[in-house]
């Protein structure tokens, strides 16, 4: 199982990003070339969301969630 390394303003954040991406590709404000890479980066933003983590943060070493105790895990 993959460590947590994104908390919850991250992931909300992450989540409205993605919403409002969809709202601009469905509205038509965004489309062509520049949807299609926007909408694979709010499915990113959403999918790193649910799961809790991002990988591109891992080579950082950031971590936006609390480190868990050993009371906690």
């Amino acid at each position: 199982m993959l460590q947590k390394n994104m908390g919850t303003t991250d992931r909300v954040v992450r989540t409205l990003v993605a919403v409002v991406v969809a709202g601009l590709i469905v509205s038509g404000q965004v489309s062509g070339i520049a949807a299609f890479i926007l909408g694979a980066l709010a499915a990113i933003f959403v999918l790193t969301s649910v799961v809790s983590f991002c990988p591109l943060y891992l080579p950082f070493g950031i971590r936006t969630c609390p480190l868990r105790t050993t009371a906690e895990q």
